[in-house]
Parts: structure tokens; sequence; C-alpha cells
């Protein structure tokens, strides 16, 4: 299994920019589809944005697609998230996670997670 850090995360203002990073061990980086998820306090794990092993097919939830994007370098072996437009309050640990699978909605379709990093958009 790839073993994955995200970078620190931190807190914004609303409507503010916050780019997360993720950094993977290991030369199979390019053989895993990429996934962020996050959880907010309270709740479960859900599904954020997803990309294809090159980094050509993407896909997201609806509630960040238009303000979140999701990338990858597969020279450094790190996947990215841009959020822009964060809400007020949206308090949140982001998880980046991998899959040898297809694309993954689904955080159970995931062999390998990150230890998660906090992003905040405040008010």
């Amino acid at each position: 299994q790839v073993q994955l850090v995200e970078s620190v995360g931190g807190l914004v203002q609303a409507g503010g920019s916050l780019r997360l990073s993720c950094a993977a061990s290991g030369r199979t980086f390019s053989t895993y589809n990429m996934g962020w998820l996050r959880q907010a306090p309270g709740k479960g794990r859900e599904f954020v944005a997803a990309l294809s092993r090159l980094g050509i097919n993407t896909y997201y939830a609806d509630s960040v697609k238009g303000r979140f994007t999701i990338s990858r370098d597969n020279d450094k072996s790190t996947v990215y998230l841009q959020m822009n437009s964060l809400k007020p309050g949206g308090t949140a640990v982001y998880y980046c996670a991998a899959t040898r699978g297809g694309m993954a909605t689904n955080k159970y379709d995931y062999d390998s997670w990150g230890q998660g990093t906090q992003g905040t958009g405040s008010s």
C-alpha cells in the first residue's frame, strides 16, 4: 500500500482559498486513482473529489463542483485539492485516499488513507 501524508491545512476567511497537498511514498503513485474526502464534526466521511491515474478524468461532489479542483503531479507523487470560495463555518478534516481499483466515490473503495488535515472557512 502507498503511504500518504497531507500538508497542514488552515483557516481562511469565507470566500477565500486554500490548497491542500498529499504526498505519497513509493514509486507506484501513478498506478493509483486518487481521491479527497472530508469529515465534518459529528458527521460521516463524505466524498469530495476523485482523479484518475494520469490526471485526465475527474469527478466532484455536487457541493464542491465549480469551487474545488483536484489535480496531481505524478513526478512528485503528490495530489492536490485547490479549494476556492470556501464557505463560512465549513470546518472539516480532509483526507486524501488512494485506490488500485477504479475511480471511487465510496469511502470503502479506498485502500490507503492519509492522516487527515483540517480545512476551515471562517465567517
